[in-house]
Parts: C-alpha cells; sequence; structure tokens
C-alpha cells in the first residue's frame, strides 16, 4: 500500500484526501487547525498528524493544498527534513511559478521530486472526484504521481517543465474572469429587459454563449444567491498571479486587469467570501 501525506484540509484538500483514502492510499493528514484534520479522521481511514514533518515520514506521495505563496513556503520547509529520497511532493496550491521552479531545485537536490499541480473544477469538481489537474515539472514524475492523482482527478495534462502548471492555471483564471463579466452582463440585462431569465438560458446555452459558467452559475447570479463556491477573495489571489507573470512577459492583459479592479469593489461590499459569479451584484446594486 502506498502511503501519502496530504497537507491542507480546505474545501478543496479536504474530499480530494477523503478519495485517496478511497482508492488505497495509507493516508496522512496535517492541517493548520488540528480538529479539522481530526474530522477527518471520522469520516476516512487514515490518520492526522500534529505537525508537517510528521506526517510526511515515510510518505511515497506529499500533497499539498494550501493558500498561497507564505504558506507553501512555511509547511514544505517544515516537512522538508522527514521527505525520503524518491518521494514526490505534489502542490496543489495555485501559487507563484517562481515558487514552483524555485522547489523543484531545492527539492531536486534532496533527491525528492516536485510537481505544481493546480486544479481546476472548484468544491464540486473536489467532491466528485472530477478535477482538471494541469501539472509542471519533470514527465517521470508526474507519471508516477498520476495514479494517485486520478482519485480525485477527472483530466490529468503534463503541460511543461517546473512552473508550467502554474502558468496554465494563470491561463484559466484569465479565461474566467472575463467570461463571469460577461455573462453577469448578460443575466443583469435580462432582467433589465424583462426576461424569463429560464428561457432565455434554455434557448442560448445550447449555442455558441454556452459556458461551464452558464450551466452553473447563471441561475443562482439570477437570484441573487453566492454563499458557495470559489471565494473572490482567492480569485483576486489568482489574478494578481496572472498580473505579475504578464508584467515580466510583456502579455496584455486589459479586461483581465479591469475584472481584477471590478472583484476589489466586490470586497469592499463585503463580498470576499462570496462565489466569484457575485460580479453581478455591481450591476444590480448600481441601479
Amino acid at each position: 500500500m502506498k502511503r501519502a501525506a496530504f497537507l491542507g484540509l480546505g474545501v478543496m484538500g479536504y474530499p480530494m484526501a477523503g478519495h485517496l483514502a478511497e482508492n488505497g492510499y495509507a493516508v496522512t493528514v496535517y492541517n493548520r487547525t488540528a480538529e479539522k484534520a481530526r474530522q477527518w479522521t471520522e469520516h476516512y481511514a487514515g490518520g492526522a498528524a500534529d505537525t508537517p514533518d510528521a506526517a510526511v515520514d515515510g510518505a511515497d506521495f506529499v500533497f499539498t493544498c494550501l493558500g498561497d505563496d507564505p504558506d507553501v513556503k512555511a509547511v514544505l520547509t517544515n516537512a522538508a527534513g522527514a521527505l525520503a529520497r524518491g518521494a514526490i511532493v505534489i502542490d496543489h496550491t495555485t501559487a507563484s511559478p517562481a515558487l514552483a521552479k524555485s522547489l523543484h531545485g531545492e527539492f531536486a537536490e534532496l533527491g525528492v521530486g516536485f510537481v505544481d499541480a493546480p486544479v481546476s473544477g472548484g468544491e464540486a469538481g473536489a467532491q466528485n472526484g472530477k478535477l482538471a489537474i494541469m501539472c509542471g515539472g519533470d514527465g517521470a514524475h508526474v507519471e508516477l504521481a498520476r495514479p494517485a492523482m486520478a482519485s480525485y482527478g477527472a483530466r490529468i495534462v503534463h503541460v511543461g517543465p517546473s512552473g508550467a502548471g502554474q502558468l496554465t492555471k494563470a491561463v484559466n483564471q484569465i479565461c474566467i474572469a472575463g467570461l463571469l463579466q460577461g455573462l453577469s452582463e448578460g443575466v443583469h440585462f435580462a432582467a433589465r429587459a424583462g426576461l424569463d431569465i429560464d428561457k432565455v438560458l434554455e434557448a442560448i446555452s445550447g449555442g455558441a454563449a454556452q459556458s461551464w459558467q452558464m450551466e452553473n452559475r447563471a441561475k443562482t447570479m439570477a437570484a441573487d444567491e453566492f454563499d458557495f463556491g470559489f471565494a473572490v477573495d482567492w480569485m483576486r489571489k489568482d489574478l494578481r498571479i496572472a498580473l505579475a507573470e504578464a508584467r515580466d512577459n510583456g502579455a496584455r492583459l486589459p479586461v483581465t486587469a479591469l475584472v481584477d479592479q471590478f472583484y476589489a469593489d466586490i470586497q469592499a461590499m463585503d463580498g470576499g467570501r462570496w462565489d466569484t459569479s457575485s460580479l453581478i451584484r455591481r450591476l444590480s446594486d448600481a441601479d
């Protein structure tokens, strides 16, 4: 039985670690709030550790799903001394490409593999084991980790060398940001025009306007429901990473930069924990 450590039991990490346990891995979890780790062990077969280094001791695979660069650095620095040679660290955090490259080099010196593997699909994707996983790093390490990631990933793509996974996640968030603003404006327009939103969506969702966001968020946007999903605070963190990379590589992201400021408006409305589809609130609140 392969041994795995999972560090970070947020809304994504908790079910992802659960899928690993249900698919035959001997899982030890760590979470900064120890009570969350204890709760996990009540639902799944596995153990909990009080520190990252205790969690990773003897693990073949180490998974992290944390908040931002400082969280990843703090947890993995704590764990580094306990990692076994030949282990592979798979970081599912959406973090910076620079951090991924740095950790890849540091762990290589220890004989440890490192894969930057941010995910897309949200809380529902994590719960249903249907995440899309974009992997950067050495191909051999990705392939060794693939069966484990398949416990919760429906699509696992090795997109390139270290850092490429994080860059691909930036592309993902750039595309979503502009799409959500367009969907917000469309739903807002339909409401102001007095249209039946259900009929509108039935009419257009089978054509070129169709998207995951339309299928999963348009009706809740129209109903002014945002207490779920991917939080605005996290989206702003992701867009910060994308915009910083764009400044370095010369990419022009005018719509992304604008939508980032729209999300700042949502935060100013105390909506930092609302779902990203809450962009429509800026429009409806202006009525």
